[in-house]
């Protein structure tokens, strides 16, 4: 029988060593074990060598004030929290809305959840009081723990029955979450822990205006983590810092269960904007040692002179969309590090991913990491070279996966049966490195030709005025669709003609014709998830209804608009 303790150590030993660690990684047991109490308590806040190093590391850039808890003082005050949700009459199996930015009750909850066995439903700070509504209906949240400036958002959602916890300012009606402090230190589970007992409720960040419910249990996060923190590279006392926000998987991937599950310290800097050279001044000066960012931060990060930071930087990564080959080259120049890709979803941890001390190929997501069987599937569910991220099932299921999406009726679907279907289109090269086509909903055809916006984006971004691009259908007579951008300047670049004909003429050169981009639309904003990640059926939606009021356009060019372009053969 394998043990959670045993499987950690089998992947920090191999932590280099693909080979060995695909081959030889077992997944702990699904036995009775809750990670809050079983791991977090009595291993990392109980052992000699840990229970005083910070385990929580928050710099509040605005108020030049930094926090600093140890695994032993997170331990204790988890339990105080845990106890005063108990006595508000919260129970194993109540659903529990987690609405707060990066503060330390926000990893104090999440701990004493687990504990309790409470389902926590993370969201995000920027939801309106619609989709608040909506995430206490359908997640049916027995209690809510939110900041003080969410609180007016709850003013005629009714909700009757609701425990009400304010972070900050009490409010009237809302219990005051300062009280926690003074319950009690000990505390005692109900029972134990059962790793099918569901632990987390998301609602997908996805394109879809009812998102979907995934959930995850007290196995398929913890245990199912170890993947993550083989792919990050994490060991014991590294300072890791994982820029995302809370309400999102990333967050709780990067944030909570993986940086914990190797004995690191969740690192967080809190911004009121995002200033890429102060950020990278306190990664500097606090000596970061593991860094994880999504593509966006990483193209902010090179307009900075990044040789001019002096960082104790191991190991860097990329999550949310693949990264183009020129960030990549300008961080290996200046820091000696190369980014590695990875690659999961909500609904898993991380399946793939180019973990340390491998070949890393410019362009790919990574091979698939230890404890994950994947198959590239064709439509019909064969292996195939190009087709659909699939996870065998069965015998094959690997921790990390979720236990399904939950209905209305509190059924589960999604994640049963032989397969599990990714909805993400990739290539596999004859090594088994995975490259990234697109969604299987974002993949569009042009006078029958497949085209991936991902292949088409990668190109523009090589362009020294693009900092980032959208790539959709866009209607055509002829064609069915033609290959239209949406593109964002670098600062300082101007939305004119000339710019427009240089991005058409670098495009010329690196595109064959069959999958040229035909018109380019420059633009001051491109819509996105809270998450980071461009939202393509927003920009499909504007191509396909012709609203040209929304405030999402810019200026278009088309290729026909600059005679002085060379014409394809057979093209008039």
């Amino acid at each position: 029988m394998t043990t959670f303790q045993e499987a950690r150590a089998f992947l920090l030993h191999n932590r280099t060593d693909y080979e060995t660690a695909v081959k030889g990684f077992r997944w702990p047991d699904p036995v009775p074990f809750n990670w809050a109490l079983d791991w977090f308590d009595a291993e990392l806040a109980a052992n000699a060598e840990s229970k005083d190093r910070p385990a929580l590391w928050i710099v509040d850039a605005a108020q030049e004030r930094e926090t600093k808890l140890s695994f032993g003082t997170l331990s204790r005050r988890s339990n105080r929290v845990a106890n005063f949700l108990r006595a508000q009459g919260l129970k194993r199996g109540d659903h529990l809305l987690l609405l707060l930015g990066n503060v330390v009750p926000l990893w104090e909850t999440m701990l004493a959840a687990i504990k309790l066995g409470v389902v926590v439903i993370p969201a995000t700070t920027l939801l309106t009081a619609d989709e608040l509504r909506d995430r206490l209906d359908r997640g049916k949240a027995r209690a809510v723990i939110a900041a003080q400036d969410q609180v007016a958002k709850f003013a005629g959602l009714g909700a009757e029955g609701l425990v009400r916890i304010v972070v900050g300012t009490a409010a009237d009606g809302w219990l005051s979450y300062e009280d926690a402090a003074t319950a009690s230190e000990s505390f005692a589970p109900d029972g134990s822990t059962n790793a099918d007992d569901p632990m987390l409720l998301y609602f997908t960040s996805g394109t879809t205006a009812k998102p979907k419910l995934v959930r995850h249990s007290q196995r398929s996060y913890p245990v199912g983590h170890l993947s993550t923190m083989y792919w990050i590279g994490l060991k014991p006392g590294d300072v890791h810092l994982n820029i995302s926000s809370p309400g999102w998987a990333k967050h709780a991937w990067s944030c909570f269960f993986a940086p914990w599950n190797a004995g690191a310290t969740v690192f967080v800097v809190n911004q009121p904007r995002f200033d890429a050279k102060n950020l990278l001044a306190t990664i500097g000066r606090c000596g970061v040692t593991t860094l994880c960012a999504p593509p966006t931060v990483w193209r902010l990060f090179i307009q900075e002179d990044l040789a001019s930071f002096k960082v104790a930087l191991r190991e860097v990564c990329g999550a949310g969309e693949p990264l183009n080959p020129e960030v990549i080259d300008q961080v290996q120049t200046a820091w000696g590090l190369t980014i590695r890709d990875g690659y999961g979803q909500t609904e898993t941890t991380a399946l793939a991913g180019n973990s340390p001390g491998q070949k890393v190929k410019v362009g790919s997501m990574g091979r698939p990491l230890p404890g994950y069987r994947v198959q590239v599937s064709d439509a019909d569910g064969h292996p195939a070279k190009e087709g659909e991220v699939t996870l065998l099932l069965g015998a094959d299921r690997p921790a990390g996966l979720m236990q399904g999406y939950q209905g209305d009726d509190g059924k589960l679907s999604g994640a049963e049966g032989a397969l599990y279907r990714s909805g993400d289109v990739v290539f596999a090269d004859e090594e088994g490195y995975l490259t990234f086509v697109g969604r299987s909903d974002d993949v569009f055809k042009s006078s029958d030709y497949r085209i991936s916006p991902f292949e088409l984006e990668s190109v523009l971004l090589e362009h020294d005025l693009v900092a980032e691009a959208a790539v959709v259908p866009s209607p055509d007579p002829i064609r069915l669709a033609i290959p239209k951008a949406f593109v964002l300047l670098t600062s300082g670049a101007e939305r004119t003609p000339e710019t427009a004909l240089s991005i058409f003429k670098h495009l010329h050169t690196r595109l064959a014709p069959f999958k040229r981009i035909r018109r380019i639309e420059i633009v001051t904003e491109l819509p996105k998830t809270i998450s980071g990640k461009i939202r393509r059926v927003q920009l499909r939606r504007l191509e396909r209804d012709d609203d040209r009021a929304d405030p999402l356009r810019g200026r278009e060019f088309r290729e026909e608009d600059f005679p002085e372009l060379p014409k394809s053969r057979g093209e008039t």
